[in-house]
């Protein structure tokens, strides 16, 4: 297996005022193709800044971020949009589904941004319901729709465009146990047998034992440990 992502020196600084806030300092970090990487650390440690430099989300302050071999710090705003439309998949805790419409038009709400044809749209948001088990739901709308089976709407979504990787910020964070376990395995498959490349921000220990690979955070530095060396540098 060949890195997806390669980050070398990633520094994110936030200034407030007269106030510089170094909130990651110096990340180094690979992360395989068809991994799947549990960021975890304390709040404020700076697990969410760290995936949403990965995911395009925000841009580092220094360093070098490569995701499939093109340097991501270095593509301008729509150039950077671009890439994340075609890149990335995102699952969020909150499941971010537009209420009037039904699973299946949430489903199809990336692919708007290409040019491909309503019928197409449509074919593609169906396999990707069949394939997180909401084949049956999805002229249904999401107060129709338990929390457990909204979130595998997002992970539809997320899925829909076939990204290279998926980008999971607590995506268990509103789910009981049992539901959660459920996200976590399916989460899982899509890594194991579809070969997705996953990273997931999680508090949760018990989310954490599904991932492949554990990185921890502390104070916006990599806490070296056995598992984690294996991940990185």
């Amino acid at each position: 297996m060949s890195a997806l992502v390669e980050i070398h020196g990633l520094t994110k600084v936030y200034e407030r005022g007269k106030q510089r806030i170094e909130v990651l300092h110096g990340i180094e970090l690979d992360i395989e193709q068809g991994d799947f990487v549990a960021l975890m650390g304390p709040s404020g440690s700076g697990k969410t800044t760290l995936l949403n430099l990965i995911g395009g989300l925000d841009s580092p302050t220094a360093g070098e971020l490569k995701v499939g071999g093109e340097r991501i710090d270095a593509l301008g705003a729509d150039a950077l949009a671009a890439w994340r439309a075609n890149t990335v998949g995102f699952i969020f805790q909150s499941y971010n589904l537009m209420p009037v419409l039904s699973a299946q038009r949430n489903v199809e709400l990336p692919l708007l941004l290409t040019e491909m044809s309503a019928r197409e749209r449509s074919r593609r948001a169906a396999i990707a319901l069949d394939l997180v088990g909401l084949a049956d739901r999805a002229g249904h709308k999401p107060n129709e729709l338990s929390g457990g089976q909204q979130q595998r709407v997002a992970i539809a979504r997320a899925l829909v465009s076939d990204p290279l990787l998926l980008i999971c910020d607590e995506p268990t964070g509103d789910l009981d146990r049992k539901t959660a376990d459920e996200v976590l395995t399916l989460l899982q498959q899509l890594n194991q047998q579809f070969g997705k490349t996953i990273v997931m921000v999680t508090h949760d220990p018990k989310a954490a034992e599904f991932a492949t690979h554990t990185v921890h955070l502390d104070k916006g530095t990599l806490v070296a440990d056995g598992v984690m060396a294996s991940a990185a540098h």
